[in-house]
């Protein structure tokens, strides 16, 4: 799989930052993995472990997980000490109470949280800390890959799986529409 019908893509490092920045203005030394990388980290995958779940459907937590959910095959599992119950699944309080080892820990967390949550993933087992996008921390990074884990950084989970998977609408959604053509536009003729 490769990029080349993507869209251009900014430099490593720099997804969030402002068009014409660098690394070096962004402090950012860390390079995530290409998406060859990331496809077959999303491909290998069984089970995910969503961080930070949501029971507001405006959450992008919530978003999230009703994709995976529905459009995804992965086993889902939803964290968040102060929720019981999300999208008819049951929620648990920490990776530490999940049934098993996630392949994904997905999170959803302040950024200050998120050296705390890698610990968590590397101590529950998990092969990788996925953090959302608009999540950037090399602390978390280190902590993670020094453990052995593969890390993605400033990346949505349900972005990329429908990317690679063909699901993906310009506002991020699957149109269930599958064409190259542009869709033409009647308009009321002038009377």
């Amino acid at each position: 799989m490769s990029d080349s019908c993507a869209l251009p893509q900014p430099s490593v490092g720099e997804a969030c930052a402002l068009p014409g920045a660098t690394a070096a203005d962004t402090g950012r030394t860390w390079v995530g993995p290409n998406a060859q990388e990331r496809f077959e980290i999303l491909r290998s995958a069984r089970s995910i472990a969503v961080v930070g779940a949501s029971d507001n459907p405006a959450r992008a937590s919530y978003f999230v997980g009703s994709y995976l959910l529905g459009s995804a095959p992965y086993e889902v599992f939803f964290v968040n000490p102060r929720a019981t119950s999300i999208l008819g699944r049951p929620v648990y309080p920490s990776l530490a109470d999940l049934p098993y080892a996630p392949d994904i820990v997905d999170v959803f967390r302040r950024h200050d949280d998120l050296p705390g949550v890698a610990q968590e993933a590397v101590d529950a087992g998990a092969k990788t800390l996925w953090l959302q996008l608009g999540s950037w921390n090399e602390d978390a990074a280190r902590i993670a890959e020094d453990a052995g884990l593969r890390v993605v950084m400033d990346r949505c989970v349900k972005i990329e799986h429908a990317r690679f998977h063909g699901g993906l609408h310009l506002a991020g959604f699957d149109t269930g529409v599958l064409s190259s053509k542009r869709q033409l536009i009647s308009r009321p003729s002038a009377s």
